[in-house]
């Protein structure tokens, strides 16, 4: 039976814990404004699990009201539980929020949370503002290996040619989980260095890798 909005809003206020995460769950089913409108209420919860539910629904919902999902989304930056924090930065790239960017630019630099500014740098890629080069190149010196690798993938994304010189190194890194985010990446910028540096991958011993690099230099 299908459950209306008033007695989702309903369940949202309950006292307990097991009722507002499944009305977090069934707000999906509703129209998207009226979904909107009822998210800001697992927003404003309590618990972090209600709060983690709710952000994670807003790179959909959030199209509806752009500035307001700006404003939402801004103020979870700042959750005291970084699960949500991580997520607030997830959806303000989906949503490509630019004005947002000093927000999580701020942010990166503040946080002792490894998953916060993990979440942050993969979103600077999806966010796509020329403004994240600096911040991401900060990252790829990160000595935490998935840092480095979200770093290398939204240099991909962002789709800058300077970063080519800047992930060559790491087309010889132990990991090659690395180096197969140097070929994506590359494969994403493709001017004559990436082509030449791909050149070298296609010898790579993982064989994943050799046949991710002569596809790339087929395409690009």
């Amino acid at each position: 039976m299908a459950v209306s909005a008033d007695t989702i809003k309903t369940s949202l206020n309950s006292n307990n814990l097991g009722d507002r995460l499944r009305a977090v769950n069934q707000i999906r089913d509703l129209e998207p404004h009226i979904g909107l409108e009822l998210i800001q209420i697992a927003i404003g919860d309590s618990s972090a699990r209600v709060r983690y539910a709710a952000v994670s629904q807003m790179d959909t919902l959030g199209k509806q009201d752009l500035p307001l999902s700006l404003t939402i989304l801004r103020g979870l930056l700042y959750d005291p539980e970084p699960d949500v924090q991580a997520a607030a930065a997830d959806c303000l790239g989906a949503l490509k929020l630019h004005d947002a960017f000093e927000d999580l630019q701020k942010l990166y630099q503040e946080t002792s949370e490894w998953l916060v500014q993990f979440s942050i740098i993969a979103t600077l890629g999806e966010l796509g503002d020329i403004r994240a080069f600096e911040l991401l190149t900060q990252a790829l010196a990160s000595d935490n290996g998935l840092i480095q690798t979200a770093a290398i993938s939204s240099f991909g994304e962002l789709g800058d040619t300077k970063a080519v010189p800047l992930l060559m190194p790491y087309c010889t890194n132990p990991d090659w989980q690395v180096r197969y985010r140097v070929v994506q990446a590359l494969t994403r910028l493709g001017n004559d260095e990436a082509k030449s540096i791909l050149a070298t991958l296609v010898n790579d011993e993982v064989e994943a890798i050799a046949n991710e690099a002569k596809k790339a230099l087929q395409l690009v």
